[in-house]
């Protein structure tokens, strides 16, 4: 199966609850899913992740705050060789993995036009394979649903989506995401929505490095020539936003993998971010003018009546320059019986549209993003995405929680 997971790691908050389940068993699924995050054949052959607070100063300096300095000195990294490149080294002492691990320095200028499309699926496959051994509650594989490329500029209708963008041992490194409302800052958020996959490699990899979020990439819907000649404003017109933190489930750090349904259930993360060139003085939020709120007692997926799931497909035979989404009537996936039961929809689109959101009518009656995209099959027909749950606002509240007073 192909990936449909973008890139994006995130960190649990100390005292969050946690609900720890059971390996996953080993069934016919594992072998017919794939969660490898989408990167570049030809890019640098690095990633990671960590949540950081990095700042720039009046006079355009990067600064980090002295107690992430002390956090990376703990680790023997110096910043300054950390932003010169040292970064790259990704031996498993370097490869920063609990979930108070996060850092995230800015590199400034590190993400341009050129290195963002080059962050590309890396065309990772596993044999296809059927359902069969599957526990719990899985309805019959829905028929492929056409994804649908949405009409420039993307901001007038979606303006809350965006692209994640990451350094991994692979390479440069994209998933999808969405800007969520904060409860500690109504109408202020600067909190992002993605796949747990997209921040951390899970259970044999640590946290993704220089996490960034771009909200409505490429918005005018400029073809890959266009944007070889393009600048930085077009592909990036609402800016550069980096992870200052970030947070995933436990499930996830200790269950995910690159293949299969491992962790899938919990594959989810709530990304803080900043603006690259510092305080603008407007938030995420008000910079795009909108933040969708988070629904975690969405109906069951047999009371639902569709789904749309927004991302920006990169593997073939999508680029990954261009949105895109899928509506369909959602039915159920299980994976293991103690896990929650997935949602599933036909779609068609493939890895670099992981971690984009499923948007319905939630149990208010109002729009809401209940779910984002985490696993799919190689032949691309359909999505899945996990049902949130306690697990999910645990986190979620955390990250709302660690800068309600900021």
């Amino acid at each position: 199966m192909r990936s449909i997971r973008p890139l994006f790691t995130a960190r649990r908050e100390r005292g969050a609850r946690r609900r720890t389940s059971p390996v996953l068993a080993a069934v016919a699924l594992a072998s017919a899913l794939a969660l490898t995050a989408t990167a570049c054949e030809s890019g640098d052959a690095e990633a990671g992740g960590g949540a950081s607070a990095s700042s720039t100063s009046d006079d355009g300096k990067i600064t980090i705050p002295d107690d992430i300095k002390d956090r990376l000195k703990e680790h023997g990294i110096d910043v300054d060789k950390w932003k010169d490149g040292a970064w790259k080294d990704w031996s498993k002492d370097d490869w920063l993995r609990e979930a108070e691990d996060y850092i995230n320095p800015i590199i400034e200028g590190l993400w341009d036009p050129d290195r963002m499309r080059g962050a590309e699926d890396p065309d990772k496959e596993v044999d296809d394979s059927d359902l069969d051994g599957d526990q719990g509650v899985t309805d019959p594989e829905p028929a492929p649903v056409d994804a649908k490329a949405v009409s420039p500029t993307y901001h007038d209708s979606v303006p809350e989506a965006g692209k994640v963008f990451f350094d991994s041992p692979e390479g440069q490194m994209v998933c999808s995401a969405t800007v969520v409302q904060d409860p500690a800052h109504p109408g202020k958020s600067n909190m992002v929505w993605t796949a747990g996959h997209c921040v951390h490699a899970g259970k044999n990899g640590g946290w993704y490095r220089n996490i960034a979020f771009v909200p409505s990439y490429n918005d005018k819907g400029l073809s890959s020539a266009e944007l070889e000649k393009a600048a930085r404003e077009e592909v990036a017109p609402y800016g550069v936003w980096w992870g200052d933190w970030a947070q995933t489930s436990d499930q996830w750090i200790e269950q995910g993998g690159a293949t299969g349904g491992d962790g899938a259930s919990y594959d989810f993360a709530v990304i803080h971010v900043t603006p690259e060139e510092g305080n603008t003085g407007k938030s995420l939020e008000e910079t795009v003018g909108s933040a969708l709120p988070v629904d975690f007692k969405a109906p069951a997926a047999t009371k639902i009546g569709s789904m749309t799931a927004t991302g920006y497909p990169a593997a073939e035979p999508f680029d990954g320059q261009t949105m895109y989404q899928c509506q369909d009537k959602p039915g159920r996936l299980s994976i293991n019986t103690s896990d929650p039961t997935m949602y599933r929809i036909g779609c068609t689109m493939t890895g670099g549209s992981s971690g984009g959101g499923w948007v319905a009518t939630g149990s208010d009656g109002k729009p809401a993003l209940v779910s984002n995209t985490s696993i799919g099959p190689v032949t691309a027909g359909w999505l899945a995405g996990p049902r949130l749950g306690e697990v999910a606002k645990g986190v979620y509240d955390s990250v709302s929680e660690k800068f309600a007073g900021q």
